[in-house]
């Protein structure tokens, strides 16, 4: 096996992992603090909601930022 095809397979890995571990993380600090939110200010709900999901959103872009890297590398493979 080509030490080359073993660097790229480990980079779409790690690429994959490190894209997925932070947005992770992000997902549930920014949910747990938009239910800190609505608890203290029920009124503001929906608003809260909406600036949630879009940040969710974004969020879920990077990992699929990532995902497309790794596909990138295994299609070098």
């Amino acid at each position: 096996m080509d030490i080359g095809v073993g660097l790229i397979g480990l980079a779409a890995a790690l690429s994959v992992a490190i894209a997925t571990i932070a947005p992770a993380l992000g997902q549930g600090n920014a949910a747990g603090k938009a239910m800190e939110a609505i608890a203290r200010q029920p009124e503001a709900a929906g608003e809260i909601r909406t600036s949630l999901i879009l940040s969710l959103a974004f969020m879920e872009a990077l990992t699929i930022y990532g995902l497309l890297i790794a596909f990138l590398l295994l299609g070098k493979i």
